[in-house]
């Protein structure tokens, strides 16, 4: 077992990650870490946001993310691993110093994704990516923006087997990709989000590019998005029209979708999906199809145990539009396998294959 500390204790996705990590069969939460607003509180006393309790956890009080000693403290405390959750300005001095000191960092902020030595990887997509990290290095990977993940599952299957031309996309993006002050309705719901279409098209680029030397060269990928926020919990859908380079049927497509699986490096691991993407033959349900996990859509879902529901990405309402375009709509938990989960999935990945 890796001990491992939770840094960003009192935020959504911090919590998403201490409840993923409270029964892993691969590490273990030694500690968390905070702003000084939370600094020096004990763990149980933080406000729980998410669904059912808190986890069970024996921790000492959260740490100061600015502590000059921190290091230090989550050396003596066991941890060797870093589970990344906090404001990207704060990442990009403190995951650096956690590096330093040793510590393997995976992470959820944006502050270091598509820098040319620092893995960005979607684990059961592209784990060939991880060999982008000098060699001898302690580890530094990201994941990748919640809103990709929708986009990114349908794409890769359609370009694999027809080749993808361009894009039209829009995203609906629910409330709980902004955090808790959005999702409990202490800020206002703004539709537009400045800045996200740029961020998820040139990830999109990044994660679909050849890696050649120990460099990732991206794709040069035609497309348009637009982001907005809908009034929704959870859930992030993308609706999409996809240009194919070559034409395709109706059934030409849902094989398509229907074939793609998961990267063997990734095969087994315990957040690993059992396909990363389930089609529907109608359309998209938030509440029934949330919390797929590649076999089923699980209703009553336990997610401190249950680590592959949510991991799945759906696709439903697919149709052509002609014999070059398809139109669908793709459905992914954004905190689940947007967020904590695909980090925990890196994590999973790197501990065994590259770490």
């Amino acid at each position: 077992m890796h001990g491992a500390v939770v840094l960003g204790a009192s935020g959504l996705v911090g919590q998403r990650l201490q409840q993923r990590l409270a029964n892993h069969p691969m590490f273990i939460v030694r500690a968390l870490a905070g702003s000084q607003r939370t600094a020096g509180i004990d763990p149980s006393e933080l406000p729980w946001g998410l669904e059912g309790q808190a986890p069970s956890l024996e921790l000492p009080p959260v740490l100061d993310v600015q502590d000059p000693g921190l290091v230090e403290r989550l050396h003596g405390l066991g941890v060797s691993w870093a589970f990344s959750a906090v404001p990207s300005d704060v990442a990009l001095t403190l995951e650096p110093r956690l590096v330093e000191g040793g510590i393997r960092v995976c992470s959820n902020a944006s502050a270091y994704r598509r820098r040319s030595d620092i893995p960005l990887v979607v684990a059961d997509v592209n784990p060939h990516h991880l060999q982008t990290r000098p060699v001898g290095s302690v580890l530094h990977a990201c994941a990748t923006n919640c809103t990709l993940i929708p986009l990114l599952m349908p794409y890769l299957a359609l370009h694999r087997a027809f080749g993808v031309r361009t894009y039209t996309a829009t995203s609906e993006q629910a409330r709980s990709g902004a955090g808790y002050g959005l999702l409990r309705g202490e800020v206002p719901l703004t539709f537009d989000i400045p800045g996200e279409a740029e961020k998820t098209m040139g990830e999109l680029t990044w994660i679909a590019g050849d890696l050649h030397e120990g460099t990732v060269h991206p794709s040069t990928i035609d497309g348009e998005m637009r982001c907005q926020r809908v009034d929704q919990a959870d859930g992030h859908i993308i609706d999409v029209v996809f240009e194919l380079s070559n034409h395709a049927t109706q059934p030409d497509v849902e094989a398509a979708l229907d074939a793609f699986a998961t990267h063997p490096d990734a095969a087994g691991l315990p957040s690993a999906p059992h396909r990363p993407m389930m089609r529907v033959a109608g359309p998209i349900d938030r509440d029934r199809h949330l919390w797929a996990d590649g076999l089923s859509f699980p209703m009553h879902v336990n997610p401190a145990n249950d680590l592959q529901a949510g991991m799945a990405t759906v696709v439903g309402d697919v149709r052509m539009d002609g014999p070059r375009h398809v139109r669908l709509r793709s459905l992914s938990h954004n905190t689940v396998r947007g967020a904590a989960g695909g980090v925990v999935l890196l994590a999973e990945l790197a501990s065994t294959r590259w770490a």
